[in-house]
């Protein structure tokens, strides 16, 4: 195990310079595993990300009987698919705080059948699954909630899940659709499946991540726009034999950021014009602020033109990398607003609230409301000691106010619990420091 400290003090950096070659993608890294164990042969996985939300799953995997191999020191895994079930029909899996693992899990073991328990960290039992469970209760199973209702931990056992046509609420997390649709070909065995989307859906790349996905396991889906999907019968998940994950969108945002905040250039490898993940549309907002974006097959670069400028944008699309601009925002020319950003509030933690509170400590004038934030920097940054809340995001977010932008210069920044970044990103500090320079 990595050690961490419990606090990390970054001093202000003059400049944002160098390459980073970034971790695999935990939103592929994730569904990769559970269609790589759902499908039939063995499949490859190459740089597959290491870290706690993936290791939850591959342990929970273990634990229902698939078996998988780690190739050396390397982060190459085969996996033997099951075929479309769980060797073992019984187990008690903990989660951790990994929505990408514990809600399309949820759906599949539903589908499957069995006596299952289901859990995590504190944090995560505060995360609401009731509109997955809602949708999959309805339609025949057996799902019971053995803590507060409307959020982890579960009981699942055998049902009878045999639907023709399935709802769910697109509102509050794309990973409720997500679930319905990695499970649906264990569901629609004899008949096709609708699953119809209600409201409005939030965080759309996400469904094109798991669409695409599917597709490369041999499981196609018909889409009416953004309000159903569609699942022919008779499909089954087949390996691809070798599947390689993309570096993480998410995490390409805070270095592309510190390249438009402090001069650069900054590039990332591992992601560029050809990603599956809709948050490299990151660099569209960037962009926006003036900085100076440059892609590539496999690789996006930054770097800074001048003063960043204010923002004014709806972020329901991103709302992961959007929290690297509330950060950035503390480098713009004026008053920044991210709109359509209600889902924060059901993360890891509150982030709506959280990110008010830390950016208030660097002196920022900060507008926090139901699904928007926005945030006026100060006149100079106030060195301030960060609280992270158990999210890698916020820990990676405040980095970025070490930095000296145009017009402003960066401060001393505390990171507490530096630890958390694990999740996702557990070289994310040593990453940072390689492209931070005193001159």
């Amino acid at each position: 195990m990595k050690h961490y400290p419990h606090h990390l003090d970054l001093k202000p950096a003059a400049v944002a310079r160098g390459v980073i070659r970034l971790p695999g993608s935990k939103s592929i890294s994730n569904r990769i595993l559970l269609l790589s164990a759902l499908a039939r042969g063995q499949t490859e996985i190459k740089e597959l990300l290491a870290s706690d939300d993936t290791h939850v799953m591959l342990m929970a995997l273990q634990k229902l009987g698939v078996h998988w191999q780690q190739h050396g020191q390397s982060q190459d895994f085969m996996v033997e698919g099951a075929g479309g079930t769980f060797p073992n029909h019984a187990a008690d899996l903990f989660m951790g705080n990994a929505g990408t693992a514990i809600r399309p899990l949820t759906a599949a073991l539903a589908a499957i059948g069995g006596d299952y328990t289901v859990h995590g960290v504190a944090r995560m039992h505060e995360r609401p699954i009731g509109d997955l469970v809602d949708a999959l209760n309805a339609v025949g199973a057996n799902i019971t909630y053995t803590g507060n209702a409307g959020y982890p931990p579960l009981h699942i056992q055998r049902g009878r899940v045999h639907p023709q046509q399935m709802q769910v609420r697109g509102n509050v997390s794309s990973q409720f659709l997500t679930a319905l649709l990695m499970a649906a070909p264990l569901m629609a065995r004899e008949h096709a499946l609708t699953i119809d989307v209600v409201g409005e859906l939030i965080s759309k790349p996400y469904i094109e991540i798991t669409l695409n996905l599917m597709q490369r396991y041999g499981v196609f889906v018909e889409r009416n726009g953004w309000s159903s999907f569609t699942i022919s019968p008779g499909q089954h998940y087949i390996s691809p034999g070798s599947i390689h994950v993309e570096g993480d969108a998410s995490s390409a945002s805070y270095f592309l950021a510190a390249g438009a905040i402090a001069g650069g250039p900054v590039r990332v490898e591992g992601v560029g014009q050809s990603s599956i993940q809709g948050d490299v549309r990151f660099v569209e907002a960037l962009q926006q602020m003036g900085a100076q974006i440059t892609m590539g097959e496999n690789w996006i670069e930054s770097r800074s033109s001048g003063v960043l400028k204010a923002i004014d944008a709806d972020f329901n699309h991103i709302p992961d990398a959007a929290m690297t601009i509330a950060v950035a925002a503390l480098y713009a020319d004026g008053t920044s607003l991210l709109r359509n950003i209600g889902s924060w509030r059901v993360k890891e933690t509150d982030r709506l609230s959280a990110m008010a509170i830390e950016l208030r400590k660097l002196g920022a004038l900060v507008e926090e409301g139901a699904d928007y934030l926005r945030v006026t920097p100060p006149v100079c940054l106030e060195r301030a000691a960060i609280d992270t809340y158990d999210d890698h995001r916020m820990a990676m977010c405040f980095s970025l106010a070490s930095l000296n932008g145009a017009a402003i210069q960066g401060t001393q920044v505390r990171i507490n619990d530096p630890k958390c970044v694990a999740k996702t990103f557990p070289d994310y500090f040593e990453a940072f420091a390689s492209i931070a320079h005193a001159d």
